[in-house]
């Protein structure tokens, strides 16, 4: 019989109810394919170029014929060919920064500071105005302004008409329908979002002689967000990951001005389980037509990804120590779209790498995905079964020629508790080169009254999973 082994992450507060992961793996729906529903392998890191820093990577950007980076506390830029500029330093060195462009020039702002880059020359001085507020998160652009917040306030202030340099202590105003601080914002469709912890607050250029950044009336949300750098468009609208005065750790979805919940109970307990929440960073990327929104909690060491594409979902991504064998959250720590490639910076090292669909290592680090899959039992008698066969339906023959990779296994283990325990891990053979007609298959899977199939891949090869069929026959109850 053939059954639902491909789909989403879904790992349940009971391992007995759902136990599924989905690891380095996304669904894509092909309603005119084989299966509906396939898995393909998240893209591997190929590196582009290192820092001179040689530090985390805290921010990315483009604009005109530059990426614009900042590593460590060195602020930077690169061409097209990935030759490095060092352009200055900044005042802090670490944490994520931000960064925007009103088209002449660039603000980089740190948390404590703004710093200016005038595009055409490179040079790069820090805003010495006195009036340019002190403690700056983030800086937007809207309509020939940067807007900046001030943080543990409820201030936002606007620089001159396109001159970062330029600030005046009354060019501000106040989020106050709500009596919390400004814990995020973001300009999206000429429209400048304010979270604050409980509520958020949409504000737009109304043309108002004395300060044209005002409140639209009826734009008021009782959901606010919990994480500074959590929030990022995507999709014709914006996520974050949010917190009222109910709770917090549920990702929303701005649907016009009403919040829409995309994450599901399963991701909700994971984000429940972390110690800290408020350190989560994100960023959106497209790639063949999926848009994903990959969220990555720093603390805890987990990222996970939303794929905006109708019955996806989410997916885990994660980096495998070779070392240590210990798994941790995705190397990427920013994103910027540059030079027709979807480039990332490493958490660490100063590594700008393509998120590349065709590298199947993480800038030579093994990659392992890995799907486990909805609990196979008969729900209407609960009898034990005995499962003679599994054969998992891959893209075979995707071996290389030589080296690693030459005879490409996949490795299967089941579990008959819910996925408490497992069984030792099994292999069979992907195909090598122009094997097409390999099969992935295992024989005699044991017996028991619930199993759940757990596979898993890591060498640097292409991965299809297109979906699973299973031999069983019933016992006794």
């Amino acid at each position: 019989m053939d059954f639902p082994f491909v789909g989403q992450a879904y790992t349940a507060r009971s391992l007995n109810v759902d136990a599924q992961r989905c690891f380095n793996l996304y669904p894509e729906v092909d309603p005119t394919g084989k299966n509906v529903v396939a898995l393909y392998g998240t893209p591997g890191l190929l590196r582009l170029a290192t820092c001179a820093a040689a530090q985390q990577v805290r921010g990315l950007k483009t604009s005109g014929a530059y990426l614009y980076a900042v590593s460590g506390n060195q602020a930077s830029r690169f061409d097209v060919n990935w030759t490095e500029t060092v352009l200055g330093t900044i005042g802090t060195t670490s944490g994520p920064v931000s960064m925007e462009t009103n088209g002449t020039q660039l603000m980089i702002v740190d948390g404590a500071s703004g710093y200016i880059v005038t595009e055409s020359s490179g040079a790069f001085a820090q805003i010495v105005d006195v009036d340019f507020p002190a403690g700056t998160d983030l800086v937007g652009f809207l309509d020939g302004f940067f807007l900046v917040n001030s943080n543990g306030t409820q201030k936002f202030y606007i620089s001159a008409s396109y001159d970062g340099t330029s600030w005046a202590a009354l060019d501000f105003s106040s989020v106050e329908g709500s009596p919390d601080n400004i814990i995020s914002f973001i300009v999206d469709h000429r429209e400048a979002w304010f979270f604050g912890s409980q509520s958020t607050e949409v504000f737009t250029n109304t043309g108002n002689a004395t300060f044209p950044i005002q409140r639209i009336q009826g734009a008021f949300i009782e959901q606010g967000c919990v994480a500074l750098f959590s929030v990022a468009k995507m999709d014709n609208s914006i996520f974050w990951l949010g917190r009222d005065e109910r709770g917090d750790g549920v990702v929303w979805k701005a649907n016009g001005y009403v919040p829409q919940r995309v994450s599901t109970h399963a991701i909700e307990t994971a984000i429940r389980s972390y110690s800290t929440k408020s350190d989560a960073i994100a960023y959106t990327y497209q790639a063949d037509g999926h848009n994903f929104y990959v969220l990555t909690f720093p603390s805890a060491g987990k990222t996970w990804v939303y794929d905006a594409s109708p019955g996806t979902g989410w997916h885990e991504r994660g980096y495998r120590n070779p070392a240590s064998g210990n798994y941790s959250r995705h190397r990427s720590n920013c994103h910027a779209f540059f030079n027709g490639k979807n480039v990332v910076g490493d958490f660490q090292n100063g590594k700008l790498y393509e998120l590349s669909p065709t590298t199947y290592t993480d800038d030579g680090d093994a990659i392992v995905s890995l799907r486990a899959c909805q609990h196979i039992s008969d729900k209407d008698e609960n009898v034990e079964m005995v499962y003679h066969r599994l054969e998992v339906l891959v893209e075979a023959g995707v071996g290389l020629q030589s080296g690693q990779g030459s005879a490409p296994l996949m490795l299967m283990r089941h579990s008959k508790d819910g996925g408490h325990t497992w069984s030792s891990q099994l292999t069979s053979s992907m195909g090598a080169v122009g094997k097409y007609q390999q099969r992935a298959k295992w024989e005699r899977c044991g017996g028991g009254r619930d199993k759940v199939f757990e596979v898993s891949i890591s060498d640097p090869v292409k991965r299809v999973i297109i979906g699973a069929n299973l031999r069983v026959t019933k016992g006794l109850a």
